[in-house]
């Protein structure tokens, strides 16, 4: 088992001492990928079995607070509000063991409510505080190819830039404290939306009689083609177009909209035929033009 070596000291070591609290499908690609760049390893979790295979390669706390004690860089990989709450803000949590060359970094998907109040207890202990969205799922995790959505100082993200180039391929810094979560947030209903379209056009294609392993097959295939959801997010607003923006592009982004309107209405036309309901359809028709930057519809 790895001696203990306190924060903030050298010896022979290539980085900050990382400290993983929470070592499920996402904290454990973490921490794994901290061994594998060479980085010192503390790590921490409730969770005995979790925790046993790492005592070879780093040194396994007891708690949060005495795995922050050791630690130069803090990520918190916790499931909910509740687990970041009892981690870092009970009498023996992390932020009372933190100080301020202490970086905490939330990778959680928690509430807006939980962030701001951790981010204001942070602030007030002056601890450097980062909350950072991740996407790509446990694969990306493994692979050390997760992607990084942080919200802070970005100072301070420039002093934890050895842990996020060992656990990510891309880190965007979003923006003020708070940002990642947010970022987070609106990749996720890109992601669920988009899933529900999936479903919606699932339900049609089998009422009409079509296999869906055939759908799934053209609809991957086209999108390498067309793109998916991110196709129209090349705007710094979305604001409807005026006549300052580029006359080219709005006329295509019109002509996009009315090949829009008419499309999803002769899917809803055939739903109606197959007594389908297509309810995301109907608002995506409806919307249309919102969509393509031409504002609302007249009406």
């Amino acid at each position: 088992m790895p001696e203990e070596q306190p924060k903030g000291t050298t010896g022979d070591r290539v980085g900050p001492v990382v400290g993983v609290i929470g070592l499920g499908l996402i904290g454990d690609g973490v921490a794994a990928n901290m061994s594998r760049a060479g980085l010192p390893l503390v790590v921490c979790d409730v969770r005995t079995e979790a925790t046993d295979r790492y005592r070879d390669t780093a040194v396994v706390a007891g708690s949060p607070s005495d795995l922050v004690r050791q630690s130069d860089v803090v990520v918190v990989a916790v499931v909910d509000d509740a687990q970041v709450r009892s981690v870092l803000s009970r009498p023996d949590g992390g932020l009372a063991a933190a100080d301020p060359s202490t970086i905490i970094v939330i990778v959680s998907t928690i509430s807006v409510a939980c962030i701001e109040a951790i981010g204001s207890e942070a602030a007030g202990l002056g601890v450097p505080l980062l909350d950072c969205g991740v996407s790509g799922g446990p694969s990306a995790a493994a692979a050390g190819d997760l992607i990084c959505m942080v919200g802070g100082d970005p100072d301070v993200i420039e002093r934890a830039k050895p842990v996020f180039e060992a656990f990510g391929s891309l880190t965007v810094h979003m923006g003020p404290f708070g940002t990642g979560l947010a970022a987070k947030l609106a990749r996720n209903l890109v992601q669920y939306g988009s899933w529900l379209a999936a479903y919606e056009a699932q339900v049609l294609a089998e009422a009409a009689g079509i296999d869906l392993a055939n759908l799934a097959q053209v609809i991957r295939a086209s999108d390498a083609h067309i793109g998916g959801a991110s196709t129209l997010m090349f705007r710094s607003t979305v604001a409807p177009f005026t006549d300052d923006d580029d006359q080219g592009l709005v006329g295509a982004m019109r002509a996009a909209a009315q090949l829009a309107h008419k499309d999803l209405s002769a899917a809803l036309e055939l739903g109606g035929s197959l007594e389908v309901e297509l309810p995301l359809a109907a608002m995506t028709e409806e919307r249309c033009d919102q969509i393509f930057g031409m504002g609302r519809p007249a009406k």
